[in-house]
């Protein structure tokens, strides 16, 4: 069975059902439901200018025209067929057209420059490219360096020259499902790591991956039929899309939200009456923050249904959790730990049992392995530092045309996920820190991560990202970038203060006030921060002599 499967038998027993909504919400028309204007929200749905609507059969129709057009030019199985767009209605039919089409679909990072798009579509030989109106500028400038790229397909207004218009032309194929049999050995989809060391690398995964990542995240949230997921994160990433597919594989709704204001966030649960939400750990800091505040007040809001709150993509502070819980009592609550090398989240959960567990990053998830192994590979003993291993269905099958990468991390069909971590005498696994960010400081390992999970316990502090700078005494201090809540004021010597409670090594020797740059999944850009406060200061210090 493949993953495309689900779709057709969802437009089958559900035609007429909606499967994906899109709130595209301005700061002209954010506004709070209040209890006396829920009665109207049924039938004002249709009509609001912000929204748009796709049922199930013509989600499987979209995928189906698009796949056909791919095959009236003669795309070849295997093929790949890159997808440029923002998080929109278009977004997973063309996604789903092109897997029916035998192709491999190729999701680019929307915020990549035209270097690194360029970049990516050769490494991944991309044949056939699908982007948004926001990507022109980038696209006008690398249109003429792509002789690989042989199709170009606009899904907008005022078309470029070089692309054809994807809408009219779909408008002339077929909306019968395309003659390609489909295997789950099958090449399905390239995704590109977070390029945290250089230029990303390009993951292969297959079409078993898909449909193990499908199962997974719906055997560990039971998605039904009568859940509402809202999905705020980018589609192009593997988080985003495998979290929705719980809601593919029950054929339940899901709302795609174009924006994160809290507002927005808020006005979607209560209007379109969602039941899971998948936040990153900055909106749902925000999101915090302005109810705490009163800038959001939950009596303007329906939230009853509101049911499951998880969150992944990167360390979830037990401190961020527990205000949380203080708010929303009633909501269950999980950690999704994943790599794009494991087909995203799952591989790893804490499970929405656990809650007293709050601080691990969970156990193996449904059908996967995990251990902590140490330099030479061997298990550690519990408690330990180790780097985690996992193994399952859902590990990639290559770094596409990168065999040494490949074998740094795929050993024995163990993917080595690069993150140090330490299991329990009940076997939960707590994320220690990445294996690069390791700070060695006075030969002491240092792991930022439970630096900064300390530091967010300070009412101060929004934001917090540690990182190693070179010491000529120590080889490496720890230094906390800090980001302030909107409004506060803060010294050094509070923070020093408050570190107090911190063994003496462990503290943080320099303390800067900036903010914390993050990246479209949550992830903290370390690489930024060491270049700005490493290289930049370097040069800034030769040019003064």
């Amino acid at each position: 069975m493949v993953i495309t499967e689900f779709l057709e038998r969802n437009a089958r027993l559900y035609g007429a059902d909606t499967a994906l909504v899109e709130l595209s919400p301005s700061e002209e028309r954010d506004r709070a439901v209040t209890w006396r204007e829920a009665s109207l929200i049924e039938s004002a749905q249709p009509d609001a200018p912000y929204r748009r609507s796709l049922s199930w059969r013509d989600f499987d129709r979209r995928a189906n025209r698009f796949a056909n057009l791919l095959l009236s030019r003669n795309l070849e199985r295997g093929a790949k067929v890159g997808i440029l767009m923002m998080n929109c209605l278009e977004w997973l039919p063309i996604y789903f057209g092109i897997l029916k089409a035998g192709g491999v679909a190729v999701p680019l990072n929307f915020r990549y420059s035209s270097d690194e798009i360029k970049y990516c579509l050769e490494l991944a030989d991309v044949e056939a490219l699908v982007f948004g109106p926001e990507f022109v500028c980038r696209m006008d400038a690398i249109a003429g360096q792509l002789p690989q790229v042989r199709m170009m397909f606009f899904t907008g207004r005022d078309k470029p020259a070089y692309a054809e218009d994807c809408g009219r032309l779909m408008g002339f194929c077929s909306s019968s499902p395309p003659p390609v049999a489909l295997e789950e050995s099958d090449y399905a989809a390239i995704y590109f790591s977070s390029g945290t060391t250089g230029f990303p690398k390009a993951i292969l995964h297959n079409h078993l991956a898909l449909l193990s990542s499908c199962e997974t995240e719906q055997r560990h949230h039971g998605q039904t039929r009568d859940d509402v997921f809202l999905c705020i994160p980018p589609l192009y990433h593997t988080g985003a899309k495998m979290h929705w597919f719980g809601s593919l594989l029950s054929g339940s709704r899901a709302v795609l939200l174009r924006g994160v204001k809290p507002e927005w966030i808020l006005r979607a649960v209560t209007e379109e009456k969602c039941t899971i939400v998948w936040l990153l750990v900055p909106w749902a800091q925000d999101l915090l923050d302005a109810i705490e505040s009163g800038k959001a007040c939950l009596d303007n809001y329906l939230l009853d249904q509101w049911r499951l709150m998880h969150i992944g993509a990167q360390p979830v502070p037990p401190s961020l959790i527990h205000r949380w819980k203080k708010i929303f009592p009633h909501h269950q609550y999980d950690t999704n730990y994943g790599l794009s090398e494991s087909i995203g989240p799952g591989c790893v959960h804490l499970g929405v049992d656990n809650i007293h567990k709050v601080g691990a990053i969970g156990v193996p998830g449904y059908r996967w392995e995990a251990k902590i192994v140490d330099e030479q590979g061997g298990e550690t003993p519990r408690g330990s530092i180790g780097e985690l291993a996992v193994k399952g269905r859902g590990v990639m099958l290559c770094y596409y045309k990168n065999p040494d990468a490949t074998n740094e991390i795929l050993k024995d069909g163990w993917l080595y996920t690069g993150d140090m971590a330490r299991m329990d005498e009940d076997g939960f696994i707590f994320l220690v820190d990445r294996k690069k960010d390791v700070v060695i400081s006075g030969g002491e390992n240092l792991y930022p991560v439970q630096i900064e999970d300390f530091l967010r316990r300070y009412d101060k502090i929004k934001d917090v990202a540690v990182i190693g700078l070179p010491d000529p005494r120590l080889g490496e201090i720890a230094a906390a970038i800090i980001e302030i809540k909107d409004g506060l004021a803060c010294t050094e010597a509070e923070i020093q203060e408050f570190c107090k409670e911190l063994p003496r090594y462990k503290r943080p020797r320099k303390i800067i006030f900036d903010a914390v740059p993050r990246n479209p999944t949550g992830k903290i850009e370390k690489p930024a921060l060491r270049e700005k406060y490493i290289h930049g200061r370097l040069v800034e210090a030769q040019l003064n002599n």
